[in-house]
């Protein structure tokens, strides 16, 4: 693909004089796409900070025009002010910050505002404010709630203005997980990802609105300028831990700092082998080996239901799951235990895998057994003919019998597998981060009720503690040669932990 960084009245210009800032390619590549919301990074060292600085001045010309850029808090922030007392004044001779409300005005009378949301209610601090231009810096900082409400401010101050939302990110962080299925996994790299909403107005008349979104990874390699400047940058990044590394260096979505489940591994090859892969295609369940249900209650929050076989050896299998989460995850459809039961019933007697099947020894949350309030949760469901028992709730033991799990043998098996109909389990046990304030556990805010049922079925079938043999994926992209030799051969097939 060709740049042209310069462009005046439609054609390609030279260069002006005095520049203040110019993009590099990827940088210029983010800068011309179209769509509505944009992710820019993933790697460490892209210049993505310099970019959302700039991007917010694209329509700095408009007298009516509001740009927002925002961290998670503010002391984050201050790095990118001190970027834009760098460029602005120059850009824009005449343009003045003010340091009470963190706004910088221009010549035209446009502002663009600095800004931070160190807590969930902090969103409600942009209430009533319009804003054309939003800009997120390090996006995976903030939670799906906080972007999405800031959605709601995105709109024009007048007319002329462009209305667009634009971010950046690294692996890692509260958000990791909705960044990722939002923009990473939801499409190819580069290529537009469209969604369409069916919107019903006053008069009841339908209509079909279109809005669209794009991943731009980047990372330090794409960043010429730092490599002149700091040649030693990347060396530093490349000595960091592997989860670090694979992130900060690679761009890696499945290896982050903090991440729980650091073993869970989805690898298409291991579908059918059930080697080096915890994620198979599903099977028919041998009429002897032993079923079982598990149960984590929720109501505004999502309920989860996992159902499990257990073979000879003791290997646990995720083979059906029920989520009761809308279409915005960790939200719950807010069914009644009694709807809830309904729904169990109505698979085991429907579902291929379960049908005409006994299943026995289903355990649950033992707070659905609390009848302080009257009928428990538990009573409403046996009242519709689905029976659960106490779950074992000691956290720490199941987390630990859910590593154990994970375990891989030097044979690449495990003890657990989940079928890969169970796209919940797999899309929100990777995303699970430590607790900040208690660090051997998991963070309860998150999207954790499938782990709970899940951990509740591993405590019910405890196993010894067992090594963990890690096959380590080797990158593709690999430009110091740590994985290949210098024909691009790899250097080993399997690296042990």
């Amino acid at each position: 693909m060709e740049i042209v960084k310069y462009i005046r009245e439609g054609k390609p210009s030279e260069a002006p004089k005095n520049v203040v800032w110019s993009p590099q390619e990827k940088q210029a590549i983010m800068m011309a796409r179209p769509e509505y919301e944009a992710l820019y990074g993933g790697a460490a060292g892209g210049g993505k900070t310099d970019y959302l600085v700039i991007e917010a001045l694209r329509q700095v010309r408009i007298p009516w025009y509001k740009g927002l850029i925002l961290r998670r808090t503010y002391p984050q922030l201050k790095e990118v002010i001190d970027k834009a007392y760098n460029y602005y004044p120059r850009a824009f001779p005449g343009a003045k910050y003010n340091q009470t409300e963190h706004r910088w005005t221009f010549p035209s009378g446009a502002k663009i505002d600095f800004g931070s949301m160190k807590d969930e209610n902090s969103k409600y601090n942009y209430q009533g404010i319009a804003y054309d231009f939003i800009g997120f810096d390090e996006l995976t900082q903030f939670t799906e709630s906080q972007y999405e409400y800031l959605m709601s401010r995105n709109r024009p101050n007048g007319p002329g203005t462009i209305v667009y939302i634009r971010s950046t990110a690294n692996p890692g962080g509260v958000g990791h997980g909705w960044v990722k299925n939002r923009f990473v996994t939801a499409g190819t790299p580069g290529e537009p990802i469209t969604t369409v909403t069916k919107i019903i107005g006053p008069d009841k008349k339908i209509e079909y609105k279109a809005q669209s979104r794009v991943y731009i990874p980047a990372s330090v390699f794409d960043n010429r300028k730092l490599m002149e400047n700091d040649p030693g940058y990347v060396t530093r990044l490349a000595n960091l831990p592997e989860a670090e590394r694979n992130a900060l260096l690679y761009g890696d979505w499945n290896s982050f700092t903090g991440q729980v489940f650091t073993e869970f591994r989805d690898d298409p090859e291991g579908y059918e082998t059930h080697q080096w892969s915890h994620v198979i295609k599903p099977f028919r369940i041998p009429e002897w080996w032993h079923i079982f249900r598990t149960y984590d209650f929720g109501y505004a929050k999502p309920y989860s239901v996992g159902w499990y076989a257990v073979d000879g050896d003791g290997v646990m299998y995720r083979i059906r799951e029920l989520y009761g989460c809308t279409s915005t995850p960790n939200v719950g459809v807010q069914l009644e235990p009694h709807e809830q039961a309904r729904k169990i019933r109505e698979i085991e007697e429907t579902d291929e895998l379960l049908k005409g099947r006994k299943i026995t020894n289903n355990i649950a949350d033992p707070a659905i057994f609390n009848k302080s309030t009257g009928t428990s949760v538990a009573d409403a469901m046996e009242s519709e003919h689905i029976h659960f028992d106490k779950g074992d709730n000691n956290r720490i033991a199941g987390l630990m019998q859910c590593h154990y799990r994970l375990a891989f043998d030097q044979n690449g098996r495990s003890m657990f597998y989940v079928f890969n109909t169970c796209r919940d389990f797999i899309r929100t046990i990777p995303n699970l981060t430590y607790d900040e304030r208690n660090v051997e556990d998991i963070d309860t805010s998150e999207e954790d009720h499938i782990y709970d049922e899940w951990r509740y079925g591993c405590m019910a079938n405890p196993i010894p503690a067992r090594k963990s043999e890690e096959r380590r994926n080797i990158p593709a992209f690999d430009p110091l040669n740590q994985y290949h030799d210098k024909y691009g051969n790899a250097l080993r097939r399997e690296l042990r932990a």
